[in-house]
């Protein structure tokens, strides 16, 4: 049931009990066995309902059409009124565990991330502030990695971009490396990943917020946003700095 839209899928199926509903004629005068149960709407409209909830059922309880199940005499939509009735139930089950529970997935923790990105943003963050606490953020890294490379020049993706470049230092345009140059690809890789990761989460992130005024955040996209440069603030604060000589 991943994935299944619970609030949805339970409005329908109750909708279709009501349409689906059933009552009961007895006998007519002098007969005997003649009784039964009638729908009280039109065939049509339950048929048209039934299509839908069907496709509802065999996700929800998909053992509906060949279950066990007791039979009741002479009622319509025996089967379909019963599956519903179990997967209503069903479905507020899974809905009050979750609520109570949790989906048992895992939850990013903030106070895990980078000391430079959320001691940044505790203030703005329990204020409510998720933009502008992402923003804050990235103005930490910017400002803890130009005190690392000794560089006011540049900021953001181009220090960055510089500082992570595979090329050698230069006089004034140290790099940031992952150890020693051993040749090898994964060096290479590493570095170009980190430039190119590093110019994505400014321009991506941090340009947005910082140059167009938009709605506030909601928490989990604005927390998604706090791991990346919380990612990049960890591969600058453990890269060490080699300078020309």
């Amino acid at each position: 049931m991943t994935q299944i839209n619970r609030e949805w899928a339970i409005a329908k199926l109750k909708d279709f009990l009501e349409t689906s509903s059933i009552s009961y004629e007895g006998d007519p005068p002098g007969a005997i066995g003649f009784w039964r149960w009638k729908l009280d709407n039109p065939a049509h409209e339950v048929q048209a309902a039934a299509q839908i909830i069907e496709q509802i059922l065999d996700r929800v309880v998909p053992e509906w059409r060949t279950a066990p199940w007791r039979k009741p005499e002479r009622q319509p939509y025996w089967r379909e009124r019963q599956a519903t009735t179990r997967a209503i139930a069903q479905l507020e089950a899974d809905q009050e565990l979750a609520d109570n529970l949790g989906s048992g997935a895992p939850q990013l923790d903030a106070s895990t991330m980078h000391p430079w990105v959320w001691g940044s943003v505790q203030g703005l963050w329990g204020s409510g502030h998720y933009r502008q606490a992402v923003g804050a953020a990235a103005v930490a890294v910017n400002a803890q990695s130009q005190a690392k490379l000794g560089r006011k020049d540049l900021s953001e993706s181009k220090l960055l971009g510089e500082a992570f470049s595979t090329r050698a230092p230069e006089v004034g345009k140290p790099r940031l490396r992952f150890g020693a140059n051993d040749g090898s690809d994964t060096w290479r890789s590493r570095h170009e990943g980190s430039a190119a990761f590093a110019r994505g989460v400014y321009a991506a992130i941090r340009n947005p917020i910082a140059h167009e005024q938009g709605d506030e955040l909601e928490e989990n996209e604005a927390l998604e946003q706090l791991a990346a440069f919380s990612i990049l603030a960890k591969w600058v604060d453990e890269a060490t700095v080699e300078a020309a000589p």
